[in-house]
C-alpha cells in the first residue's frame, strides 16, 4: 500500500518538494506518494492531524509552521530541541516524531557538494531568526575556528549565541554575537546569509572587506541572484545559493521516514537545469 507524505505550509504552491521526493522514490524504489498541502495560517494543527488520521505517514513543514510543528511533536530529535523548530514530522500511531533537517542539509551542501570544509574556518552567520537557529548546532559540530552571528537587532544575536554557547565546549571555539557595524576589519572564510533580505532585493549592511581570500558566500535563498551574492562576487568571493541545501534537507527527511538515503547530486543537477527564478529560502521546502 502506498505510503502518503506531504509538505505543508502557507504559501506552498512554489514548493519543489513533491518533485524532489518523487525523484527520490524512483531512485530507491520506495512506494510513496507526496503532495503539497496549503494550511490556513491559524489552522496548522487540525490540518496536520487530519492528514495523519487519513493515513499520512509524515510531513515536511515549511513557513510559517515550524514552531507549531515543534509544539505538535510528542518526541523530538536533539537537533530539533536545539533549534526549537521542526521541519520534519513522522507519524506512528499517536506518536509524532519531530526533527529538523535544515542544518544538516546546509552543512552537507557546503562541504560535500561545494567542497568547502567548515572545520577550522572563520564563519559569519547573518541573521538571528528561525533559519539561523536551525543551522547553529550543525555548524558548531563541524568545529569552525570562530562563529560570529550578526543581526540588525543585536539583542537577538546575543540571545541566539547564548542558546548555543554550551556547544562551544566541543573545541577551542569562539562563538560571538556582533552588530554589523562592528564587523569592520574582520574577515571570514565562509559567510552565510540566513536572512530573507534577498527576497526583497535587499542585503545586510556588510563591510566590503568581510571576505577573506578564497572565501565562500552562501545565500540560503535559491532561484534568484540576490544582492548579497552580487556583492560577494564583486569582492572576489565564490558564491552559492540554497538549492543544494533544499535537496539535502529533503534527503535527510526521506531518510528519517524511510531509513534509505537517496542520492542528491542528480536531483540538484536536474533542478539547476529547471531553475526559474522563484527566490525561495533554501531551508524551506
Amino acid at each position: 500500500m502506498t505510503d502518503k507524505y506531504a509538505v505543508i505550509g502557507n504559501p506552498v504552491a512554489h514548493s519543489k518538494s513533491p518533485a524532489i521526493h518523487a525523484a527520490f522514490a524512483r531512485q530507491t524504489g520506495e512506494d510513496i506518494s507526496y503532495a503539497a498541502i496549503l494550511a490556513p495560517r491559524d489552522g496548522f494543527r487540525p490540518v496536520a492531524l487530519a492528514f495523519r488520521d487519513e493515513g499520512g505517514r509524515g510531513l515536511n513543514v515549511t513557513l510559517p509552521f515550524k514552531v507549531e510543528a515543534f509544539e505538535l511533536a510528542t518526541d523530538l530529535a536533539v537537533r530539533a530541541l536545539e533549534a526549537k523548530a521542526v521541519n520534519t514530522l513522522k507519524f506512528d500511531g499517536a506518536a509524532i516524531f519531530g526533527d529538523n533537517t535544515d542544518g544538516v542539509g546546509l552543512v552537507r551542501d557546503i562541504q560535500d557538494n561545494l567542497g568547502c570544509a567548515i572545520g577550522g574556518k572563520r564563519v559569519l552567520l547573518m541573521g538571528a531568526g528561525g533559519a539561523s537557529r536551525g543551522v547553529m548546532e550543525p555548524l558548531l559540530r563541524e568545529r569552525p575556528a570562530a562563529l560570529v552571528v550578526a543581526n540588525r537587532t543585536p539583542g537577538k544575536a546575543v540571545a541566539l549565541v547564548g542558546q548555543f554557547t554550551k556547544l562551544a565546549g566541543l573545541s577551542p571555539l569562539r562563538v560571538a554575537a556582533q552588530p554589523y557595524d562592528a564587523l569592520g576589519g574582520a574577515q571570514f572564510d565562509l559567510v552565510i546569509n540566513a536572512t530573507s533580505a534577498g527576497l526583497a532585493n535587499e542585503m545586510p549592511p556588510l563591510p566590503h572587506d568581510v571576505f577573506a581570500p578564497g572565501a565562500l558566500a552562501y545565500d540560503m535563498v535559491y532561484g534568484t541572484d540576490t544582492p548579497f551574492l552580487r556583492f560577494a562576487r564583486a569582492q572576489g568571493a565564490a558564491t552559492a545559493d540554497g538549492l543544494g541545501m533544499l535537496v539535502e534537507q529533503a534527503a535527510e527527511s526521506f531518510y528519517v521516514w524511510r531509513g534509505v538515503r537517496p542520492q542528491t547530486r542528480p536531483v540538484i543537477e536536474r533542478l539547476r537545469m529547471q531553475e526559474s527564478g522563484a527566490g525561495i529560502p533554501g531551508g524551506d521546502a
